[in-house]
């Protein structure tokens, strides 16, 4: 493997940058992953499949009265009533994410999913970080073009990339996926263009908006439409029940214990309960006097607000449909609020369940590793003692789940959110050799 330099890395940066008003630590290696860990990373592929297949299942035989009649009031508490209807349309019926990040948080036992991104950024940054440092001799996830390739299968023939102002700081790195894909295929052509002002035209259209912000996109109506009509096809689709945080939550609870396990398999049932942490929804339906909240063994969520600091392990999110729900905005730490600060969030998650769910989650620690970075100023070389984020690419590419990418992120041992940061290290992964 060649030297990589600082210098290199700079050079080889594109011009309009990969994050818009953001920066991030460099370093002179990928970060290194043993080959059972990659292993069990590429298998989760299939398996998250599969889990995003029996979520959307499940949710149109409760629309049907297949399954209980709660699980859509909860999937689609807060959302307005011309969306849901609008993702029900039996066209849309089994349309799901061709594209799959989870957020992985890497533990002394394996690793955790904290979530479920359907519509991750980190696409164009991962291909960049892929092609310059397989082209300088590093053997990583993915390959030098395996984003790309990716990418590619989500409009093989071009296509709109539709990206909303509330996304615009992930511009520059779909313009880089644009311009690369367009230069190894000069006959085609990828363009990224304003959600606000968006005109469907036939092409495929990459959504890289949230639903959450349909009210700001005064052109989205005409999408829709085409999507409807079956003149564009839009990927993701327009579901917003997908892209709620609950679905951890729902597969907790007993009483879709059964479906989970037919739908999923045991043995992807029974992986999946290794690796999902353990998650509830913020209801404040009263129990019954004999029934508690299982694992918390409280009666009520406000008994919650009173747990000692020692025993809030928990983190509090909001699920979805909102622009709190994706980075690490809208999650607060047990153990970091005073007393008084968790009560109050506790009481405002019961009184807005409704209109915007939340949930509570299991903490899960990540362990602590080591990993070089160039300071920023001085550009000098230093060691990071962090914890990792490690967020796999997989692409649904007809019927087979690929992984063309994992971004790890590796920020200071004293964060617990570990999300992209001033002072986070972004990488590349690779898998060490075997011994």
């Amino acid at each position: 493997m060649s030297a990589i330099t600082l210098d290199t890395l700079r050079a080889a940066f594109p011009t309009e940058g990969l994050f818009a008003e953001k920066e991030f630590f460099l370093s002179p290696q990928p970060f290194a992953i043993d080959p059972a860990l990659a292993k069990q990373i590429e298998r989760l592929g299939h398996q998250l499949s599969v889990f995003q297949r029996a979520c959307n299942q499940l949710y149109q035989q409760s629309v049907k009265g297949k399954q209980p009649a709660w699980v859509t009031r909860y999937l689609d508490a807060g959302k307005p009533p011309e969306l849901i209807e609008f993702s029900r349309q039996k066209q849309f019926r089994e349309d799901l994410p061709l594209v799959i990040r989870p957020d992985l948080v890497l533990t002394d036992t394996g690793y955790i999913i904290a979530e479920i991104d359907s519509v991750p950024g980190g696409i164009g940054l991962t291909g960049w970080l892929n092609q310059t440092y397989a082209s300088l001799g590093s053997d990583v996830i993915g390959g030098i073009d395996g984003m790309l390739d990716g990418f590619k299968s989500l409009m093989p023939d071009g296509g709109d990339i539709v990206i909303s102002e509330e996304s615009a700081t992930y511009r520059p790195e779909m313009m880089w996926i644009a311009a690369q894909l367009h230069q190894k295929h000069p006959k085609l052509e990828w363009r990224v263009l304003d959600a606000e002002q968006y005109e469907p035209s036939g092409r495929s259209v990459y959504r890289f908006f949230e639903l959450f912000d349909l009210p700001n996109l005064p052109r989205a109506s005409e999408l829709m439409r085409a999507a409807a009509e079956g003149t564009v096809r839009v990927t993701p689709p327009f579901k917003p029940f997908l892209e709620e945080k609950m679905w951890f939550a729902l597969f907790w609870l007993q009483p879709l214990r059964e479906f989970w396990r037919r739908e999923l398999g045991d043995k992807y049932f029974t992986r999946l309960q290794q690796v999902i942490p353990y998650t509830w929804l913020l209801d404040p339906t009263p129990l019954p006097q004999h029934a508690v909240i299982p694992r918390l063994e409280i009666h009520d969520w406000r008994e919650a607000g009173k747990l000692s600091q020692k025993d809030r392990e928990l983190l509090l999110k909001v699920s979805g449909f909102s622009p709190l729900s994706w980075g690490s905005r809208g999650v607060s730490v047990g153990q970091d609020l005073a007393g008084a600060e968790w009560q109050r969030l506790i009481e405002e998650a019961l009184a807005t369940f409704d209109s915007g769910p939340k949930i509570m989650q299991r903490f899960h620690k990540a362990r602590l590793v080591e990993h070089p970075y160039w300071e920023a100023e001085s550009s000098e070389l230093k060691v990071m003692r962090g914890r990792v984020r490690l967020c796999p690419y997989y692409f649904v590419e007809q019927e087979r789940v690929a992984l063309r990418g994992a971004l790890a992120t590796i920020v200071p041992a004293d964060k617990k959110l570990l999300h992209g940061m001033r002072d986070a290290i972004l990488a590349p992964t690779r898998v060490l050799p075997k011994t």
